[in-house]
């Protein structure tokens, strides 16, 4: 599996960071599959830090890692009622989860307006979903332990003009 992360830095060592803002699946190391979503995260966090250079960084993961028992992987394959509940709970900070891996739709900025309508109850689970399958959604895979971590092994960094 190839994922990519976009960043102001060449990260050929990946770390988990807490930070102190809440993320769609908590504290973690996030990726995508998809080099385009990558791209925007990266001139995002260009345009926030001037001066800076924007990257995609490359990685490789061994397929048979997702089949190992070992790990706690989690997959939304659409968002439903589960992944929605799972994002809110971890953008307000109550979702303290112990997966060590996982993979579901990017509540990226476009979709905001949609899950703070759902947050403060003018929508219901099922219109919230049906607003978000209207939107083109990219992906995200997120590392959330140390031990899975270990099996991304980073290929390169793509430097975008």
């Amino acid at each position: 599996m190839k994922l990519y992360h976009g960043s102001t830095d060449i990260v050929d060592k990946p770390r988990i960071l807490v930070s102190e803002r809440y993320l769609d699946f908590g504290y973690g190391f996030y990726t995508t599959t998809n080099i385009e979503q990558a791209r925007r995260w990266a001139e995002i966090k260009k345009d926030r830090i001037h001066g800076s250079t924007a990257y995609i960084n490359v990685y490789k993961m061994d397929d048979t890692t997702l089949a190992d028992k070992s790990f706690r992987l989690l997959e939304f394959r659409k968002p439903n009622r589960d992944w929605l509940e799972f994002v809110i709970n971890n953008r307000r900070g109550k979702g303290g989860h112990n997966y060590d891996w996982v993979k579901g739709a990017v509540a990226n900025d476009t979709l905001y307006q949609t899950l703070s309508l759902y947050e403060s109850g003018i929508l219901t689970v099922e219109e919230t979903i049906v607003r978000l399958k209207v939107h083109r959604l990219f992906d995200q895979v997120s590392f959330h332990s140390e031990k899975i971590l270990e099996k991304l092994h980073f290929v390169e960094a793509r430097i975008l003009s």
